[in-house]
């Protein structure tokens, strides 16, 4: 059984993911997949960024990732021991301009999209 603040958790998780589907929507093709305990985005194959525990992260490059670190927003850590250095915590003030978000979101889409596909075995 969940317990009063797990199930408030996951009502706050499942309301700012649905936030950030929302402003989001003027892109086609975007949708969620649980993992790691969160969800990840993906705008049709393309895995570009993970909703975790009321944050949001973009997949960033070299050329993007100045400006996360310019506004001091950090990284993903899904552990004390493990930290993804490619994606960054997209700033609420983005997150919060639908149009600003849209343009954050297809850098970090051509990101991806420029990573080499793995090859199924």
């Amino acid at each position: 059984m969940m317990s009063s603040r797990e199930c408030r958790d996951r009502m706050k998780d499942e309301s700012f993911r649905e936030f950030v589907l929302d402003q989001l929507s003027p892109l086609e093709g975007i949708h969620c997949r649980p993992m790691f305990g969160g969800q990840g985005l993906y705008r049709d194959e393309h895995f570009f960024g993970i909703l975790f525990k009321g944050r949001l992260y973009f997949k960033t490059d070299d050329a993007s990732r100045s400006d996360y670190v310019e506004m001091e927003m950090k990284p993903f850590r899904p552990s004390a021991k493990q930290t993804l250095k490619t994606y960054y915590e997209v700033p609420v003030d983005v997150i919060e301009d639908p149009e600003r978000l849209k343009g954050w979101a297809e850098r970090a889409i051509a990101c991806q999209a420029k990573m080499p596909r793995k090859r199924k075995r």
